[in-house]
């Protein structure tokens, strides 16, 4: 029994790290699939889990917290848009600028305006998400086997992961079902069939990017106001950059990039699980082994070592409209 609840404990622990990685990755698949790589999404969580924490703790509210992480994600990806459609520029480029632009903004901002070293106050009561314990959890808890699932894998989240796990199927109705992600396919495809038919590629595109603004502000909100209850300087720790691998393991498919999330999740929670404790045949394993995980296997699919992913054509490529 307790090595049962040992594992939904894990379990439990990997879903919540995994939402954050969910939420950029399915931002990134919607810029991607519309053929504008965005490398920035490690700064526009920075920026979004900024604003959120700002706003929630000078206004004491999640809800207005979140909101401005939104709007700050929008804010973003506009600008990315901007520079990378409407002037044709370099989308690799602006998405590393956003990258260092927020980097920078974040730590100067939060130590001029808390003094705490770039990190914001802590958050408390109405000013964060706290978990929801769902209708019978407590007295399911005892039954074995339903009861630790039903109270520490399914239970005990707040809102914004369960917001995360939703966006999964939601995207790919939109992605599959929808005229707008029929359109917004094929314009990361062929950009000129889409023009011939009297389709604007570039508004699709910046309706593309307004999606994925929202998509990342709620990531963003969710490090600051959800699962921790402060801004921490640099706290994305390359979350944005295990997003894009994560997104580029599962071949910018939304049902796929779920699994890669949690795989990657997991190695999170393994890491805090195991930290300090011995393993069968090898002893203890230094934490820091398993903290590097994530980021090793981020290395080796960004290398192409596992698997062959072929991104949408157009992907990368400023559209020029024929004369």
């Amino acid at each position: 029994m307790e090595n049962i609840d040992l594992l939904f404990s894990l379990v439990g622990s990997t879903i919540r790290l995994s939402a954050p990685l969910i939420l950029a990755a399915l931002a990134g698949l919607f810029c991607e699939r519309a053929g504008i790589f965005n490398i920035g999404l490690e700064g526009m969580l920075l920026a979004s889990a900024f604003a959120a924490a700002c706003v929630a703790y000078a206004t004491g509210s999640a809800t207005l917290g979140l909101l401005s992480g939104v709007a700050a994600g929008i804010l973003m990806n506009l600008i990315h848009g901007f520079a990378s459609i409407t002037h044709g520029g370099n989308q690799v480029i602006s998405g590393v600028a956003l990258n260092f632009f927020a980097a920078g903004v974040t730590a100067v901002l939060g130590n001029a305006w808390f003094a705490q070293g770039g990190n914001s106050p802590p958050l408390s009561g109405e000013a964060r998400f706290d978990p929801i314990t769902l209708p019978g959890a407590e007295a399911l808890k005892d039954v074995p086997v339903l009861g630790p699932l039903y109270a520490q894998v399914l239970s005990g989240h707040n809102v914004l992961t369960y917001v995360a796990f939703l966006c999964v199927p939601l995207s790919a109705f939109v992605l599959y079902r929808t005229r707008f992600g029929q359109n917004l396919r094929a314009v990361g495809e062929n950009p000129a069939a889409v023009d011939v038919v009297g389709l604007s590629v570039p508004a699709l595109r910046y309706r593309a990017l307004l999606v994925a603004g929202v998509i990342i502000g709620v990531a963003g909100a969710y490090l600051s106001i959800a699962q921790s209850a402060s801004f921490v300087r640099d706290m994305s720790a390359g979350k944005g950059f295990i997003a894009l691998a994560a997104l580029i393991f599962a071949k910018w498919r939304p049902w796929p990039v779920l699994w890669a999330c949690l795989l990657f999740g997991s190695l999170d929670a393994l890491a805090a699980f195991l930290q300090g404790k011995p393993l069968p045949l090898v002893g203890e394993v230094p934490v820091q082994v398993f903290q590097a995980a994530p980021y090793v296997l981020t290395c080796l699919l960004l290398a192409g070592f596992i698997g062959h992913a072929r991104a949408p054509r157009a992907g990368g490529l400023p559209y020029v409209k024929d004369r």
